[in-house]
């Protein structure tokens, strides 16, 4: 394959990733961005965790996670606790509120991607599953 092939490949797609996110920040109102939904749906997933261990599964830097956490307290998305045995280690855990927030964002995302795969048809969507499977595997 012709190397600008692929790079023309990869434009694409991150064009593609790019409106997709803009298109959810404009239809999921709730001031926070998509790293926002990322550490709770995390949360969701592995319950209570180290800022620390957050960081490093989603790929972000501990600050990152610091600044993202404090806007998820703040709008009591998430909790911060201390470990019992020892006060400097502090964890965070999503709230009942965070888990309504992870569960609409989830499916406000997944009407807006069928909305934009609906453009191709079934043949063509057919074809991309599985070339995503044989990109993942």
């Amino acid at each position: 394959m012709k190397e600008e092939t692929i790079f023309e490949i990869i434009h694409n797609m991150d064009k593609f990733t790019n409106n997709l996110i803009i298109q959810w920040n404009k239809t999921f109102n709730e001031e926070l961005g998509v790293s926002h939904i990322l550490l709770l749906g995390h949360l969701m997933v592995h319950g209570k965790s180290r800022p620390s261990d957050i960081a490093k599964v989603l790929g972000l830097t501990p600050p990152t996670v610091t600044h993202l956490t404090e806007k998820l307290v703040k709008k009591k998305l998430a909790v911060r606790s201390t470990d019992e045995e020892d006060r400097r280690i502090v964890y965070v855990s999503i709230s009942d509120a965070g888990i309504e927030i992870v569960k609409r964002a989830t499916l406000e995302g997944q009407v807006l991607r069928k909305k934009l795969f609906e453009k191709l048809t079934s043949e063509e969507q057919e074809q991309m599953l599985r070339i995503y499977k044989k990109l993942n595997s």
